[in-house]
């Protein structure tokens, strides 16, 4: 598409840490200064996780700084997988902690309506498992579906998502692959439910993005969509295209294919790198991707895929990737 925006989020500036670094790869930044820095990467808006690690910051000064920028909320992200939702945050076993992520997700609603932001997303990371017979499934499933049911339910004119993951930081998650959360949706049965396709979770969950981001299309369920990359085994998190090009060219073409107009969110964590620079690296690559799709010769392409032709495939995809 010409003229297509990027979104990302506002970890991409962020500190991030892992397992090793506990002290974290980069010094923290604090929220506005994160949204200058989105908006000299080339970004026309951001995720934003809630609540900021500013006590003080209010939504007026934060929706502030995104007018002064340029920049409109994406969406609101409330923090349901951190230390104190260890174990868990709407499937948690302690009633007190399931009531305080529904709590936290009703006040990311006040504020994503204060934003003027477009969805709240879930990334419900912790709620899951780690043992064999750790869990009662069925009451797992209660527990963290009827969480969200409460929250859609309370906020009827709230787009929610939630951004599907195999794994990490549970061994098992609920919201695991793009089939298994078509399910849970239906379970949860609201309107103003869907979900957030990542490329990289995607690929991670052994799934083709492409067919997947098809199917929750075609499902009425798409929300967002986000590109990074990944080798398969692991959220790597790496600029977008950097390692499945033919992957994140068929995945553009499908985006294309279902008439995705709004931005495309970029969801990198750059541990070593400079975060403007991988950030705008993603945007070129996509950029060039998109430029081939529009050399391709889409009856021919039909043409091959309707008769399954393989090879016909191969030659047309190779030949607008290969000069």
């Amino acid at each position: 598409m010409k003229d297509r925006k990027y979104t990302g989020g506002m970890w991409v500036y962020g500190q991030i840490i892992d397992r090793y670094a506990t002290d974290g790869y980069n010094s923290p930044k604090p929220t506005l200064d994160i949204i200058k820095e989105a908006k000299e990467s080339g970004l026309s808006g951001l995720d934003l996780n809630y609540p900021w690690p500013e006590k003080d910051l209010t939504p007026k000064e934060v929706k502030s700084a995104l007018d002064a920028s340029g920049l409109n909320a994406v969406c609101v992200t409330p923090v349901i997988y951190g230390q104190k939702y260890r174990s868990g945050s709407f499937s948690n076993a302690d009633a007190k902690l399931r009531n305080d992520a529904i709590a936290l997700s009703e006040e990311s609603v006040d504020v994503a309506n204060q934003l003027g932001a477009d969805y709240v997303k879930w990334w419900p990371g912790q709620d899951g498992y780690d043992y064999p017979f750790q869990v009662d499934y069925k009451q797992l499933r209660e527990h963290a579906l009827g969480g969200i049911r409460t929250v859609a339910k309370n906020n009827p004119k709230t787009q929610f998502a939630i951004e599907y993951k195999l794994k990490e930081p549970r061994n098992r998650l609920l919201w695991s692959t793009a089939n298994a959360s078509l399910i849970n949706i239906a379970e949860v049965g609201v309107d103003n439910l869907g979900l957030v396709i990542d490329f990289g979770h995607s690929l991670f969950a052994k799934e083709n993005p492409a067919e997947a981001l098809s199917l929750i299309h075609n499902q009425g369920k798409l929300v967002d969509i986000e590109l990074d990359d990944n080798y398969r085994e692991w959220d790597d998190d790496l600029t977008a295209g950097a390692i499945h090009l033919v992957e994140t060219l068929e995945f553009l073409y499908t985006v294309e294919k279902i008439g995705w107009k709004a931005p495309i969110k970029l969801d990198l964590f750059p541990y070593r790198e400079n975060a403007m620079s991988a950030v705008k690296e993603s945007i070129k690559t996509l950029q060039k991707l998109e430029a081939c799709l529009n050399r391709i010769d889409m009856s021919a392409l039909a043409k091959a895929q309707n008769a399954h032709d393989a090879m016909a495939i191969q030659s047309i995809v190779r030949d607008v990737l290969i000069a």
